[in-house]
């Protein structure tokens, strides 16, 4: 696959200094804004517009040092329907809240999900119009590369945590495409249903999970035969989810239902589920492990989970269509 040129607005980015405390960022649909959360506080800080006409960002990414968040614009719509076609990525410098600077494809991609790799330091976006994931360098802010998934709308992906492997949930084709990142090539498509979504893995890289969007249940795929190894029934259709870092749990937000299960991996079993907000998104859990932030796409909030009593213990106000999350800081 050929790979197209890269054109960067406005000058090099100084370097930043490193926030002062963590931050929660919530990318908004609804709003084409990106919220900066005060996780002490349960507070949204600032609300940053992204400044760009018809265009709105899904998903965001933080660098690893906390200095800046990396925020696709993907299109006006959602994915699969007709509409403007995105081609930008913003960098915001979260100390200074505020756009830096910006990469710009040379042609619409309908950038969505982009994920930092921090074996190689590089950035991962998938770009659906290519039906590819791109490799982007973010110390120059140019394209290194390209790795076809070989299907349509590959809207979301996940990094192996030894960084040789990418899995995207290609959402109209319902498959799954399994990467080679230190050879960028395609190694095989797994089919899941007619239709698919999200995808997460577990910490030691052992399971991929995708949720079929038809019939409610989850696909396990076992990452060394790259092939589905069971299913785990659900009370509604699944949608995002993340492992916990001691890879007991999946948290898997229920879109249609309005709730969260925690999904035990040792038995494949729901253990209980838990009343959120309308048509949650995703779930980030924090680096402590203490809590799960949830973002609902119907309204402008973040409902905040204590895992330990899994209880809802704060409701944070953002902007409209909460979507994708990251965390920035310890």
């Amino acid at each position: 696959m050929a790979i197209a040129p890269l054109f960067v607005l406005a000058g090099s980015i100084a370097r930043a200094a490193t926030p002062q405390r963590s931050l929660l960022l919530v990318a908004n649909q609804g709003d084409a804004s990106l919220s900066l959360v005060d996780p002490a506080t349960n507070m949204q800080i600032v609300a940053l517009p992204e400044g760009v006409p018809k265009m709105f960002g899904h998903e965001v990414a933080t660098s690893p040092d906390g200095h800046f968040a990396y925020l696709p614009l993907y299109s006006d719509v959602g994915v699969g329907k007709v509409g403007t076609d995105g081609n930008v990525i913003l960098i915001v410098d979260l100390a200074q809240q505020k756009i830096a600077d910006r990469i710009v494809f040379d042609h619409a991609v309908r950038p969505h999900c982009v994920l930092w790799e921090p074996h190689t330091g590089l950035l991962y976006v998938t770009t659906e119009l290519d039906k590819a994931v791109t490799i982007i360098d973010p110390r120059t802010k140019k394209i290194v590369g390209s790795i076809p998934t070989g299907e349509e709308q590959s809207h979301m992906l996940v990094l192996s945590h030894d960084g040789k492997r990418g899995y995207t949930a290609n959402v109209g084709s319902g498959t799954v495409s399994v990467l080679d990142l230190e050879n960028r090539k395609l190694i095989t498509r797994i089919p899941i249903s007619t239709n698919t979504q999200r995808i997460s893995i577990t910490p030691d890289d052992r399971w991929v999970f995708t949720s079929d969007q038809v019939t409610p249940r989850l696909a396990v795929i076992d990452s060394r035969t790259n092939a589905i190894a069971r299913w785990v029934d659900l009370p509604t259709p699944g949608y995002g989810g993340t492992v916990t870092r001691d890879g007991k749990l999946l948290l898997l937000t229920l879109m249609t239902g309005n709730q969260l299960a925690v999904i035990y991996l040792k038995t494949w079993k729901v253990l209980r589920t838990i009343p959120v907000g309308p048509k949650p998104q995703e779930v980030l859990v924090r680096p402590d492990g203490k809590l799960a932030y949830v973002s609902c796409e119907a309204s402008h909030i973040v409902n905040v989970i204590d895992t330990a009593s899994w209880k809802m213990v704060a409701t944070i106000n953002v902007g409209e269509k909460a979507d994708g999350m990251a965390w920035a800081g310890n």
